[in-house]
């Protein structure tokens, strides 16, 4: 996750986002495994990842369009 995009959102599609990360987070933790280190590392490799970027959306400014 090195590569950085920059997107304009409105305050509703960041919802609409954040709506997705939490249904992806739950995804997550439901899915039934052998509870592997390796998948289990996996696993929290991945709910950390969905956790940052819903950080860095929520706390990304929203800024008014011109118009």
């Amino acid at each position: 996750m090195s590569e950085k995009l920059t997107v304009e959102l409105s305050g509703d599609q960041r919802e609409v986002l954040l709506r997705g990360l939490r249904f992806v987070r739950s995804s997550l933790m439901l899915d039934v495994y052998d509870p592997t280190p390796e998948l289990v590392e996996k696993r929290n490799s991945q709910l950390r990842e969905v956790a940052a970027l819903a950080e860095h959306l929520t706390n990304a400014p929203v800024v008014e369009a011109a118009g």
